[in-house]
């Protein structure tokens, strides 16, 4: 049989191929290989709106956080402590004196009501005279501490007893003579070693049974609504005329003794 002749342009065809496959320029591949094949490419630009980031910071802040403490209802097992004012309602005062105390006593004058007033030591000396003035018009006096010690209760026996020793002698410079008849234990962090000293110096330890928690500064509205809300006969309510801004106390004030001298008999402990 006669070969069949192939055409010179196919053969040149085929010699072209050929060499170019053997030139490597032409590769057979799969499309993966043929990617690769191109060559390097640049790395693919992250999309900045996928791109994960870190959570933000948030935003520092120079407000401390709020002091906590007990209050007279949380006194717990510990026996002794005065946390009723009989068939009447009794308004007590605590961490003063203070700028804001003659605002408090011309309220309570305005009313003719008696009150107790729970002094700081530190404070006492600081303002005398208005030591002075509460017990010239006729308030009850209390010992509060030197410096409002929370923890006073567990220390030593004789360590309270100097504390309160030393708060006494500064409220009798500046009213010789006084009659301190009360101790309240500052967040009413009672033990039974400050109950016992407090009795041993004859003062009788003084709780409460209505906080408002004004010591946090909450609206005059809030004070005003917790103690009106929560006060019965027999009360003692517990508010404060120092340690602070007192301004929404000595505001609610103006509406508070008003409405409880309609209800009940106010009187200071005696």
């Amino acid at each position: 049989m006669t070969p069949r002749r192939v055409p010179k342009s196919v053969v040149v065809a085929g010699i072209v191929a050929l060499a170019l496959l053997l030139g490597g320029r032409i590769t057979a591949c799969t499309p993966a290989q043929t990617i690769a094949a191109a060559g390097p490419t640049a790395a693919p630009t992250a999309d900045p709106t996928t791109t994960p980031t870190a959570p933000p910071k948030q935003p520092a802040t120079d407000t401390p956080p709020v002091a906590t403490r007990p209050g007279g209802s949380t006194i717990g097992p510990v026996a002794g402590v005065k946390k009723s004012a009989g068939q009447n309602v009794a308004l007590t005062f605590d961490d003063g004196p203070s700028p804001y105390t003659p605002q408090l006593l011309a309220l309570l004058r305005a009313q003719g009501i008696k009150a107790t007033f729970c002094l700081i030591g530190t404070e006492v000396q600081k303002y005398p005279h208005l030591v002075a003035q509460i017990a010239r018009e006729g308030h009850t006096l209390c010992n509060h501490s030197w410096h409002h010690e929370l923890k006073l209760g567990t220390k030593s026996v004789g360590t309270i007893e100097a504390n309160l020793a030393r708060t006494n002698a500064a409220i009798r410079r500046a009213v010789p003579g006084a009659t301190i008849r009360y101790y309240r234990q500052p967040g009413g962090m009672w033990t039974p070693n400050v109950v016992s000293v407090a009795k041993s110096l004859g003062m009788t330890p003084l709780g409460w049974s209505v906080d408002p928690n004004d010591w946090r500064r909450p609206p005059a509205k809030t004070i005003t609504d917790r103690v009106l809300r929560n006060t019965h006969r027999g009360s003692i309510v517990l508010m404060h005329d120092g340690g602070g801004d007192r301004s929404a106390t000595i505001t609610a004030c103006r509406t508070i003794i008003p409405t409880l001298k309609k209800q009940f008999s106010l009187v200071p402990m005696r």
